[in-house]
């Protein structure tokens, strides 16, 4: 990509604070500015966060880490930030994702672009100038020809639609909101986890290790596998450095921008005792391997998937010394991997230390939260510490968090009512000039790959706007309309979606009653990536642009 002095049509620009406002300073809205930055349009990024990071800065609970391995999950953009930044995991924890965030930023010199502890409540886009006018929770307002959305899937959080949430007088916690100020201390206090799902597992297995006493809330039973972490010496990473085109090949080629490769075999092409061979040696390997290099069919083949969910089941009770412990912590209602799976570093061997009870909140349901603690229909716990690890609204709960308003004064919420309805996850009918990083119908998978493409294809896009003088750009009803039945057509058959979960747009913490949506983009991502270059190879003749 090269650089662009002077944007030729920056003299309509003028009248306006910025030539782009970028929402969310994460890795999505870091390497935005970034490109911004390169073509030399004034950009800013408002961020609700005191700092860079978006789910790093917040997300902050014990245990919290990624599970894409970290050589794979930082941005291949920067020759120089590849040959000078180490990892010291596979899996790296939030406190070195945090720095890694930071050192792009200093990097890159991007703080003077970025105004924090601004939280963004309204986006209108005015028609006679063509441009947005946003504005913060203070009232202040920011005008800009181009708006780019970087807030991520994960964004906005939710307590659970219990009674007295509010009520109780320990501290309390969510995991996405977790102290920036000190570290939590668990030793010698009643601690109680609402929530088993990715964040609740992590929070769980290292809350275990110091809690007086640990009570576990669990709502929903979840799937979770071994991470298989283990620190990366200093000669490994200079070996990983000289492979980085090879790993960033693989995840370009693969189905979800992850290294591991996808298997073509069917779990009943084989016998059962190499089947069963094959299951264990997966089950020792590192991260998501177990799940994304399986036998193809235990994604859309309920027999197939039943027998990879015995295979776990029996796992989870070699590990679990309790039998009735352990039939609580399997999953009855949805198989290995129709929800996002979990992986985790001794999650189940936490429910055998003597500090630690499981109660499961379908046999026992939780009737309200008190000032001391949490009331069952059958018990009364008291604590000391609550930590909610509810989850989050998530994919289209960031855009529903904010006013977004397009021609005419219609509402995104009221064009999203029946889900979200997208033009190649990038635009939204009648929100001209708008585009979105990560947004509804976009590949997720690994997320920065995802995100590092979606990010250069938006600020392409916008460069080249620039250099045609181009003021208005928006996408019509008949592209969102074939896009969305696409996304559509990619989900069917997909076990994943009989099932209720934050992928297919249904979080139960919510009051509203919500049906089940096609959120993302379930399609191989390098049918993604064809079709959209397909769409800038021909010039951008799918928008309407004035």
């Amino acid at each position: 990509m090269g650089s662009i002095e002077s944007p030729p049509f920056r003299h309509n620009n003028d009248a306006l604070d910025y030539d782009v406002l970028i929402i969310g300073a994460g890795l999505s809205g870091i390497y935005t500015l970034h490109q911004m930055n390169t073509f030399g349009l004034r950009a800013k990024v408002l961020e609700a966060g005191s700092a860079p990071g978006g789910t790093w800065y917040w997300n902050r609970y014990p245990g919290a880490r990624f599970d894409s391995e970290s050589y794979s999950y930082g941005f291949s953009w920067s020759q120089e930030v590849l040959e000078e930044w180490d990892w010291s995991e596979h899996f790296a924890a939030q406190p070195e994702t945090l720095r890694y965030c930071e050192f792009l930023v200093d990097k890159f010199n991007l703080r003077a672009g970025m105004q924090f502890d601004t939280r963004v409540t309204r986006a209108h886009y005015q028609e006679r100038s063509k441009s947005w006018v946003l504005t913060d929770h203070r009232g202040r307002t920011y005008s800009s020809r181009w708006l780019v959305t970087c807030m991520g899937i994960l964004n906005e959080f939710t307590l659970p639609n219990i009674p007295g949430v509010h009520d109780f007088a320990g501290r309390a916690m969510h995991t996405a909101r977790w102290p920036h100020d000190a570290p939590v201390s668990f030793e010698g206090k009643r601690v109680g986890v609402i929530g088993t799902g990715a964040t609740g597992i992590q929070t769980i297995t290292e809350v275990a290790k110091t809690a007086g006493h640990l009570t576990v809330f669990q709502r929903t039973p979840n799937w979770s596998a071994p991470l298989n972490n283990g620190p990366i010496s200093a000669a490994e990473m200079a070996e990983i450095k000289t492979r980085y085109p090879e790993i960033f090949r693989r995840c370009k080629e693969s189905y979800s921008c992850f290294i591991h490769k996808s298997n073509p075999a069917s779990v009943f092409s084989v016998t059962p005792e190499e089947r069963e061979k094959f299951w264990n040696e997966l089950y020792e390997t590192r991260g998501f391997e177990k799940w994304l290099s399986n036998f193809h069919d235990i994604f859309t083949d309920k027999e197939a998937n039943r027998l990879y969910s015995e295979f776990i089941a029996n796992k989870i009770r070699q590990r679990v010394h309790d039998p009735e412990t352990a039939e609580k912590l399997i999953p009855k209602c949805h198989g290995f991997g129709t929800k996002r799976v979990p992986l985790e570093s001794g999650y189940f061997e936490a429910f055998n230390r003597p500090n630690v009870e499981l109660v499961d909140v379908k046999a026992d349901p939780i009737e309200r939260v008190t000032a001391s603690g949490v009331k069952t229909r059958d018990n009364s716990y008291d604590l000391d510490v609550l930590i909610y690890a509810t989850g989050f609204d998530a994919v289209t709960g960031a855009f529903t968090a904010i006013d977004f308003q397009g021609v005419g004064g219609v509402k995104l919420s009221e064009r999203w009512k029946d889900g979200p309805r997208t033009f190649l996850g990038l635009f939204v009918e009648s929100f001209p000039n708008m585009l979105m990083v990560m947004g509804p119908h976009q590949m997720f998978g690994n997320f920065p790959r995802s995100i590092e493409y979606a990010s250069a294809w938006v600020a392409e896009f916008i460069r080249w706007a620039c250099e045609k003088g181009i003021s208005s750009a928006e996408c019509t009803g008949k592209k969102v309309e074939e896009w969305t039945e696409h996304v559509h057509t990619c989900a069917e058959g997909l076990l994943a979606n009989e099932v209720d979960s934050w992928m297919t747009g249904v979080n139960k913490n919510l009051q509203h009653k919500q049906k089940r949506i096609i959120a993302r983009y379930n399609g191989p991502a390098p049918g993604y990536r064809a079709r959209a270059d397909d769409v800038a190879k021909r010039g951008y003749e799918d928008l309407i642009m004035t």
